[in-house]
């Protein structure tokens, strides 16, 4: 569905996507993950046509780049912030939306009954879409991008400071597009988001450092991750042990990672014990998609 070969886009001196080749399959969800600046937005633009790339090509749908606007027509695109006109309902967002491509008012109103009730905002369709909350903003985005029924869909960031419990709304909608037949493509700095993608490609510095599913990617890691729960929570406690690889602090537990598992659970008892603190609990488990990316942007800055 999505084909991009040596993609470059340079601001200046800065270099914001250098050489970037993806692929993305018919069926699939496709997880672009990154911290902020890695060039995820500027990635998505070259794929969905709005800046031009100063190498490299893009193919959508098999259209090759001389007729990719072919293609862009069953493409619809949620940027990263909300863009649509707070004055108007959410109604008058979707018709605007559908005029634009050319559709007839009883399709937009037919289409936009059917996606509002997936989206859950069937009962705001007179609401100013300024008094809507962040994560209904998010749903009538999604909703306008859907009116021209694209067989591809592309997101950037979409739940981008939406609070949790929104999030997961919006991920199940996505799952429904998808289970329905929908290739899409989501730019996300959230990790448990990444975990929900059925192909992940990690960005960073504008380069692409790993590529595939979650399972693979996380086989893939090459170290131990020990999960730490102490009588501190102090995030530095563990500054200065020299079996570590990396730690990460999630509250009221740590993530350890090792590359000799037989030596971590002594080493980090005797280490606490130092510090007279007590070890509440120290037991293996799987790498998560935090840990992996961590480790991976490391790699980077090294």
């Amino acid at each position: 569905m999505i084909k991009a070969v040596g993609l470059t886009k340079a601001f200046g001196q800065n270099v914001a996507v250098g050489g970037v080749g993806l692929q993305v399959a018919k069926g699939s969800i496709f997880g672009l993950v990154g911290p902020d600046g890695a060039g995820k937005t500027t990635l998505i633009r070259m794929i969905c046509g709005l800046i031009t790339p100063d190498q490299g090509e893009v193919s959508l749908m098999g259209h090759p780049a001389a007729e990719i606007e072919k293609a862009r027509k069953s493409m619809g695109y949620m940027p990263q912030r909300f863009s649509l006109y707070g004055d108007l309902t959410v109604m008058e967002n979707i018709i605007f939306f559908g005029s634009l491509y050319k559709l007839g008012r009883a399709t937009i109103n037919q289409r936009a009954d059917e996606i509002l009730a997936v989206t859950g905002l069937a009962s705001f369709k007179k609401r100013f879409a300024d008094n809507l909350s962040g994560g209904m903003k998010q749903k009538l985005a999604l909703t306008c991008s859907l009116v021209a029924r694209p067989g591809m869909l592309v997101l950037d960031e979409p739940t981008y400071g939406v609070d949790p419990e929104s999030r997961k709304e919006f991920w199940k909608i996505l799952y429904r597009l998808n289970k329905e037949g929908m290739t899409i493509l989501v730019s996300t700095p959230y990790m448990d988001e990444a975990e929900l993608c059925k192909q992940v490609a990690f960005i960073d510095k504008g380069k692409i450092t790993a590529i595939g599913s979650p399972s693979s990617l996380k086989k893939d890691f090459g170290f131990k991750v020990f999960e730490v729960r102490a009588g501190t929570r102090d995030p530095e406690i563990f500054n200065g042990l020299q079996i570590l690889q990396d730690m990460s602090f999630y509250g009221d537990k740590y993530h350890l990672v090792v590359n000799d598992p037989a030596a971590a659970v002594p080493a980090i008892g005797a280490w606490l014990a130092d510090k007279n603190v007590e070890m509440m609990s120290c037991k293996e488990v799987a790498p998560s998609m935090e840990d992996v990316f961590v480790s991976l942007a490391e790699k980077e800055v090294l």
